[in-house]
């Protein structure tokens, strides 16, 4: 039923239960999780204990049991959220967080750095044995600040950037409206077809060809498809341009083999350390050895001051994750998992823009069920199936309720669940849309019901 090597994975770094069943009741109750009379509660899994935390700040720590709890117990599909292992964990809560650092292994404007110039030097050499790269910069804090980072590198107040509209599936940060990079930089924006939901790059070759960018971002956050990055670099080579490729929710995908590297074809790669990455919540810059002075000084004095040196630790064990031979089979579970899914909602009668999926997301139009996204997505999440709603591509929705939902299934992989438990989520979705469609959410309960028990057999690993 389940994938093994995420069940081994998840088994592997699973911490010791913790047996304080009244707090665990305590927390079900405020999460409103039902309980048959019958039912143990010591038979399931353990709060975390932190007894540190419970001691000194209890309010804080239930708080953190009640999360616990509902990552535990509901079916994480939101594409850029995932389960870490138990080391990266660990490392994310080390003494490294005493720790100010500016500057970069061996030119540190603090003393006492010996130790952590190993940490960053040790997450620096994964990430360019892993990825291939000249040079890599783990000290952004998150995605959005390392692509300003790229902007100081290679451009001026008012200088064209050229990057995907965001109701097509781009970010903020490739020169939308509302973010700092469409106000401050001209924005050049390309789509995608209304017939195939797909790039067309000989539009966006037409496009460059006309505009000029000194920068083109490819890449988004609800792209279902596969990039092409070499098509992307012969245009940003036609015209002289950087192109950056902006891997934040396919970096595990290209790590374990399971989508092409832009490694040769960009000259630039920006990435988060999470989502299909499998690590802590921060980024990472990787460039040609020709960018590296300029990388390194848009990052730090650039933007910020001192790396958070715990989360770099925590980079690291996430990238060594990322080398062993099982990782490649996580990465292609993903893609399969994905497949199977949205095979399950197109035989239901969803509408998947472009017609499924390359990768870890799927991107469903709801127009055919004659819902919007926003109340399906509090709907699913009622049932255990954690979603986000999403624009779509040319959508006739307000943003904040449009047409679509973006869901991925890098979590559910990480918990070893397979193209079975695929189908049976396509099955759980069916029934919610349909009851928001009429209604009637009665059937929501009972939905519920089964997403609990099948999480129960699908253990988290902390």
């Amino acid at each position: 039923m389940g994938v093994a090597t995420g069940v081994q994975w998840v088994e592997s770094t699973t911490g010791k239960r913790n047996s304080d069943d009244a707090v665990r009741l305590g927390v079900a109750t405020a999460l409103g999780a039902s309980m048959s009379d019958d039912e143990s509660i010591s038979a399931q899994p353990a709060l975390p204990t932190l007894p540190a935390l419970r001691a000194e700040d209890p309010d804080l720590a239930a708080l953190i049991d009640a999360e616990e709890v509902r990552q535990r117990e509901k079916i994480r599909l939101i594409a850029s959220e995932n389960y870490v292992s138990r080391g990266v964990l660990e490392a994310t809560g080390t003494v490294l967080t005493n720790k100010y650092s500016e500057g970069y292994p061996g030119k540190r404007y603090y003393e006492g750095q010996q130790i952590i110039d190993q940490v960053e030097t040790l997450a620096i050499d994964r990430a360019k044995s892993l990825f291939g790269v000249d040079h890599a910069n783990v000290q952004p804090y998150s995605g959005s600040p390392a692509n300003l980072a790229i902007y100081l590198a290679f451009l001026s107040p008012g200088d064209k950037v050229m990057g995907m509209s965001l109701p097509a599936g781009g970010h903020l940060t490739h020169g939308w409206g509302v973010s700092a990079t469409g106000k401050w930089f001209t924005p050049v924006r390309y789509g995608v077809r209304t017939d195939t939901g797909r790039v067309d790059l000989d539009e966006v070759r037409e496009l460059a060809l006309a505009e000029r960018p000194k920068v083109i971002f490819c890449g988004g956050t609800a792209i279902p498809r596969t990039i092409d990055f070499a098509g992307f670099a012969s245009i940003a080579a036609e015209i002289d341009a950087v192109l950056v490729a902006d891997i934040a929710h396919i970096a595990g995908l290209i790590a374990g083999g399971a989508h092409p590297t832009p490694v040769g074809h960009a000259s630039v790669i920006s990435t988060t350390t999470h989502k299909t990455l499998r690590g802590p919540r921060g980024a990472m810059l990787m460039c040609n050895a020709e960018h590296a002075t300029a990388i390194d000084k848009a990052v730090f004095p650039g933007l910020q001051g001192g790396p958070h040196n715990h989360t770099t630790a925590a980079i690291a064990v996430a990238l060594r994750e990322a080398s062993q031979p099982s990782f490649r089979d996580y990465a292609a579970q993903i893609v399969t998992n994905a497949a199977a899914l949205a095979a399950g909602l197109l035989d239901r009668g969803f509408n998947l823009v472009s017609g499924g999926t390359d990768n870890h997301l799927i991107l469903v139009d709801l127009t055919p069920k004659g819902v919007g996204g926003k109340p399906v997505a509090q709907a699913l999440d009622r049932a255990g199936l954690v979603t986000n709603y999403n624009a779509i591509p040319d959508d006739p929705r307000p943003p904040f309720d449009p047409s679509g939902l973006r869901i991925g299934t890098a979590a559910v992989t990480t918990r070893g669940m397979g193209p079975a438990e695929m189908t049976a989520i396509a099955g759980w979705m069916d029934r919610v849309a349909t009851a928001v469609a009429n209604g009637d959410d009665s059937d929501i309960e009972q939905v519920a019901k089964e997403t609990r028990e099948l999480t129960a057999g699908f253990p988290v690993p902390a």
